[in-house]
């Protein structure tokens, strides 16, 4: 009889590991806007911007990896409509959606859907993999919040980007450096446990 661990299948995201049921998908769910809503009172503001450097983009990518598409859409759907609502969960305990870095929120939905995609298709299972997903997460958080301050602040798009973008892409890179950490160990782990 083999002492090795069973293979964990492409398919499946950290969160399938889980026994499946509605109570826990709506758990997982309400758990990823918690965890994004923790991660983004880590801020600091960044100066000449209204958007400060926080943890938010790193938990939202997270979330979206380790629940999968639906699930991490779900959840920061859950984040985004709630901050809007008036739960004081954004950046820096703010909350409403007439804020210039309300774009990058919306971002987010849309990264953490396409990271989960990814995620099932084996994107979080190895170092260079998570790597080419934590870059397009953030280049379609991007790609959303950046023009969306700009058309908040008046700022031309060239202004935008040095207020919006440029001053993030250091953060960003140490946090998908964490991310190609956490994430591909955790499935070497659980692999081993099988």
């Amino acid at each position: 009889m083999s002492t090795a661990a069973a293979p964990i299948r492409h398919g499946v995201v950290l969160a399938d590991l889980l026994p499946a049921t509605r109570a826990r998908d709506i758990a997982l769910v309400a758990g990823g806007a918690v965890l994004t809503g923790i991660a983004a009172q880590i801020a600091v503001p960044v100066p000449g911007s209204p958007v400060p450097v926080s943890g938010q983009t790193f938990a939202a990518l997270l979330v979206g990896t380790a629940l999968g598409a639906r699930r991490g859409f779900l959840s920061l759907a859950l984040y985004a409509v709630a901050g809007a609502a008036g739960m004081p969960w954004f950046a820096q305990a703010t909350s409403g959606y007439a804020m210039p870095s309300f774009g990058y929120i919306l971002g987010m939905m849309l990264a953490a859907t396409v990271v989960g995609a990814l995620a099932r298709r084996g994107a979080d299972r190895s170092v260079l993999r998570m790597a080419g997903t934590m870059a397009l997460g953030s280049l379609i958080i991007y790609a959303v919040g950046v023009p969306y301050l700009a058309l908040a602040t008046g700022m031309s798009l060239p202004q935008a980007v040095a207020a919006g973008l440029t001053p993030f892409l250091i953060g960003d890179a140490l946090k998908a450096a964490l991310a190609m950490g956490v994430l591909p160990t955790a499935w070497k782990a659980l692999g081993r446990k099988g």
